[in-house]
């Protein structure tokens, strides 16, 4: 047990939202190059994208400018400032990444699995610099840590809901590969995400 907790430093906080941010953007680059969806803030911005074919960066930047008050009031300055950061670092290189990462064939299973595994690696970085990618995130950290509820759980309740809107829009079967992603993603997040087994902000 951590008896003597450090705040981490800036660097430590630049070096670790840059990595969150970059594995989050090349997650989501693997999904949308199965054409696949997600849940979370993420999911509403990639399921508009494809609907209305604008670009996933602005939309995704637009859809998290009302959970900035909610983080401002709740979370702090800090943590809103980090967050704003991340959404618009994340809206810029998932307009940079794709032209330079062009991926010319991936199975949907594992494009689902790799884009859970990596992108629940990313949030967590982002978490424990105290940090996040706004939206639903805010929401989940918040309740976490009011009630001790999992944020990985509460998020998994958020995509249920999306994902019973996204099964009257997409075939079944891009739904169930997308579901798998996000299940994967939250349990990653569910098991390795301890505020009292990580307590360094």
């Amino acid at each position: 047990m951590i008896t003597n907790p450090t705040r981490h430093t800036l660097i430590e906080d630049v070096q670790g939202m840059s990595i969150g941010v970059l594995f989050c953007a090349v997650g989501l680059h693997l999904l949308t190059t199965v054409g696949l969806i997600t849940g979370q803030t993420a999911g509403i911005a990639v399921i508009t994208s494809y609907l209305t074919g604008w670009a996933f960066g602005p939309v995704f930047f637009a859809i998290n400018l009302p959970f900035y008050a909610l983080a401002y009031l709740r979370l702090g300055r800090a943590f809103t400032v980090k967050s704003l950061i991340s959404v618009t670092a994340l809206s810029a290189l998932t307009t940079w990444i794709p032209p330079r990462f062009v991926i010319a064939e991936l199975d949907p299973l594992l494009g689902a699995v790799t884009f859970g595994t990596i992108t629940g690696l990313g949030l967590l970085a982002l978490f424990r610099h105290n940090g996040s990618l706004g939206g639903l995130g805010v929401v989940a950290l918040l309740i976490q840590d009011s009630t001790g509820f999992r944020a990985g759980y509460v998020q998994l309740i958020a995509d249920a809901v999306i994902f019973a809107v996204a099964a009257f829009l997409f075939p079944l079967t891009v739904v169930a590969w997308s579901l798998l992603g996000a299940v994967v993603l939250n349990l990653v997040i569910t098991f390795n995400h301890r505020r009292d087994r990580y307590i360094a902000t």
